[in-house]
């Protein structure tokens, strides 16, 4: 027995079936239940765990269909249209989920039907453990259910109750401006209405699927639990194919893979990848998996296999050159992307970066390092860059004492990295302002950059940080931000 605490002080959340038997529901005070069954043993209900639970569950669920939604605090609506077929009918169906979940201890009823408000009034109304109800039987099959089934409120039940409405074929041939008088709100009494016709289908019912189903997926049934990876690799290949063979047909290819494994003992696990560019060529794609089909445990066998194709997008089918001398550019990008996609497989995400140009003219700022996504020169952002760059830029710019300084040109002698080094050549200054614009960079002073080189043909960038009178601080300090080649 299970027990609540609310407005109402304790309740009965959940019944056993021998109480039940003896009366006492849920809704029921607990007081009044102790009283009927003086021995009753209870706990109170942990919600959070039996949402959590309920998740895990419909997460499981996409076995059998990419659309699961959850249905009030203890139910999980399905829609199977164009998903039954793949396990023999939806009598066959029905069984199949039905034995799964008695293997896992989970009591269940389930309730088909063509419509979401009659499958739920299926599966709390039916007297079996599967009801399945005819689209031609609809309203037929529904009359004899007790009108709590149509998913009223508590209240509204009760208010039913008491014009003698208990089953659901009652509001039939009733009169609706009748039903409406009755109500002491046309509020209520539209919500009735609502309900009855969402059972019949004479309103749309539409349900919230917890994840919206992939536009490509592709799904293996197993007639027999694999657990050997000669068996799963060999389950991947026929996926990859159908999936594939799918994705050319719609000019498409997707930019990410995911693999999901459904066990004979209830479990769910999944593998996925990630490639830089689209791309619907199975021999890739198996080469990619085959990193990491390591990680998938079979357990006890694996009964369903779902491949699904994420981020699809448009893919660039253009004919290759007949040589290099006759392609575009040197870089074949789409063997830079294979090879790319390979060391994301093998080492995770961010392995492979490249620079992107950010709208910065302050040179630490002015280039950052994103994710490889199969351009080498990305298309956004922009170097304001005005003059030369050393081919080694420093992450940081290092201090140097400036031994010999001549106020507004360049140092004759500095010391760096404990060396002293004397300038036989300079050229600048380019001045650089600080953003000002930018919160950060309020207290930042102006840049003198000068490109000098020593006795021995070494070429530095330097630069002094801050003006002479500038008011912005003290005396100007020089700081190295690179080499040239």
């Amino acid at each position: 027995m299970l027990t609540e605490t609310g407005a109402r002080g304790r309740v009965i959340a959940a019944a056993s079936a021998p109480a039940q038997a003896a009366g006492i529901l849920p809704g029921l005070g607990f007081a009044d239940a102790r009283a009927r069954l003086p021995h009753l043993i209870a706990e109170e209900i942990d919600r959070t765990s039996d949402a959590r639970a309920l998740r895990s569950l419909a997460d499981w669920m996409i076995r059998y269909t990419p659309l699961v939604a959850i249905d009030g605090l203890d139910g999980l609506m399905l829609e199977t249209t164009g998903c039954d077929h793949l396990h023999g009918g939806e009598a066959a169906m029905a069984a199949c989920l039905s034995a799964h979940l008695t293997r896992q201890g989970i009591t269940h009823r389930i309730g088909l039907a063509d419509t979401a408000g009659a499958a739920h009034a299926a599966a709390h109304g039916g007297a079996e453990t599967i009801q399945i109800i005819a689209p031609a039987e609809t309203q037929s099959g529904l009359a004899n259910f007790p009108i709590g089934c149509l998913r009223l409120s508590d209240d509204t039940v009760q208010m039913l109750r008491w014009f003698g409405l208990t089953r659901i074929g009652q509001l039939y041939g009733i009169d609706r401006k009748a039903l409406e008088r009755r109500f002491a709100s046309k509020q209520a009494s539209y919500g009735v209405l609502k309900r009855l016709d969402q059972v019949l289908g004479i309103s749309r019912d539409p349900i919230s699927p917890l994840r919206p189903a992939p536009d490509y997926m592709a799904r293996l049934p197993c007639p027999e639990p694999i657990g050997t990876s000669e068996a799963i690799s060999e389950g991947l290949r026929r996926l990859c194919a159908d999936l594939c063979a799918d994705l050319a047909d719609h000019g498409v290819g997707a930019r990410g893979f995911a693999l999901h494994t459904f066990g004979a003992d209830g479990t769910h696990g999944y593998v996925d990848i990630t490639v830089a560019r689209p791309v619907r060529h199975a021999t890739h794609i198996l080469r990619l998996f085959a990193e990491r089909l390591d990680m998938i445990d079979p357990g006890f066998g694996i009964d369903c296999l779902v491949l699904e194709a994420r981020r699809v997008e448009p893919m660039d089918a253009s004919a290759m050159a007949l040589s290099g001398d006759l392609a575009a550019q040197d870089t074949d990008e789409v063997a830079l992307a294979a090879l790319a996609d390979r060391i994301v497989a093998k080492l995770g995400e961010g392995a492979v970066q490249i620079q992107s140009l950010n709208q910065s003219h302050i040179p630490e700022y002015a280039e950052r390092m994103v994710p490889f996504e199969g351009d080498l020169i990305p298309r956004h952002g922009g170097s304001l860059q005005q003059g030369p760059r050393p081919i080694r830029l420093f992450e940081h710019p290092e201090r140097v004492d400036v031994l010999a300084e001549v106020p507004d040109g360049p140092p004759v002698r500095f010391v760096w990295r404990r060396v002293q080094r004397r300038v036989a050549r300079a050229d600048g200054p380019e001045r650089l302002a600080p953003e000002w614009w930018k919160p950060s960079q309020k207290a930042a002073r102006a840049r003198d950059y000068y490109r000098i080189e020593d006795p021995g043909g070494r070429r530095y960038w330097i630069f002094r940080n801050g003006l002479y009178g500038d008011g912005r601080g003290g005396i100007p300090e020089w700081y190295i931000h690179g080499v040239f080649a």
